[in-house]
C-alpha cells in the first residue's frame, strides 16, 4: 500500500493527548492519528450515505408527517403512548 504524509497543525493540548494515548497504548503517534482519521472518514462517508438516502426518500414522498412524529413523541410520557407513526 502506498502512503502519503499529511501535515496538520493541531492545538498543543490535543497533541499532548495524542502523545499520552500513544504511550498508554504503546503505539506510535502516527498510528493513533491514522486510526482517528480512518474512523472519522468512515463516519463522514456513512453520514453522507444516510443523507443521500434520506433525500431520496423525501423525493419519493416516503416521509412521516412531522405533526404525527411530534404527537407520538409527546405521548411517550403518558400512560397511553401512541403507536410509532408509519410513512
Amino acid at each position: 500500500m502506498e502512503n502519503k504524509v499529511i501535515t496538520a497543525h493541531v492545538p498543543l493540548s490535543l497533541a499532548k493527548k495524542v502523545d499520552q494515548m500513544a504511550a498508554r497504548l504503546e503505539r506510535s503517534r502516527g498510528w493513533i492519528v491514522k486510526q482517528a482519521l480512518a474512523t472519522w472518514v468512515e463516519q463522514e462517508e456513512e453520514r453522507r450515505r444516510l443523507t443521500m438516502e434520506a433525500l431520496a426518500e423525501v423525493d419519493t414522498h416516503a416521509v412521516i408527517d412531522h405533526q404525527a412524529v411530534q404527537a407520538w413523541a409527546e405521548s411517550l410520557d403518558t400512560d397511553k403512548p401512541l403507536p410509532v407513526p408509519e410513512g
